[in-house]
């Protein structure tokens, strides 16, 4: 089981976890479909650390002995999850990004073309 304390220590860090989402949310420094993703991984870590029974029964049939392990890693694979999601969203937008910047030199070198032809 996890401990007394180690688990208040947990809710502290996640009640700060998700001020800073709202935050960053409220202050348009975060685009609502990604901070959902956050919130998702926030919501799987207060209910594995509300209910630790969860958490003992699946790190029991998953084969970690010490149930704070077993959050640890939880928590690992939710970032993990969201770095993976952030890099596809970054490539996605630097494909976007040098398309645009494609096109921009295409249009300015017309615009150059047009004003030596005049």
């Amino acid at each position: 089981m996890i401990s007394f304390r180690l688990q208040i220590a947990l809710l502290v860090a996640l009640g700060i976890y998700f001020f800073l989402v709202f935050y960053l949310l409220k202050k348009k420094m975060l685009n609502l479909k990604y901070t959902l993703l956050w919130l998702a991984a926030g919501l799987v870590m207060l209910v594995l650390t509300i209910c630790p029974q969860i958490l003992a029964t699946v790190s029991a049939l998953v084969g970690v002995f010490d149930p704070t392990n077993a959050l640890f890693a939880v928590i690992f694979f939710c970032v993990i999850i969201i770095l993976m999601s952030l890099t596809a969203i970054v490539s996605r937008l630097n494909e976007r990004l040098k398309r645009l910047i494609q096109s921009d030199a295409l249009l300015e070198k017309r615009v150059r073309d047009l004003e030596r032809d005049r």
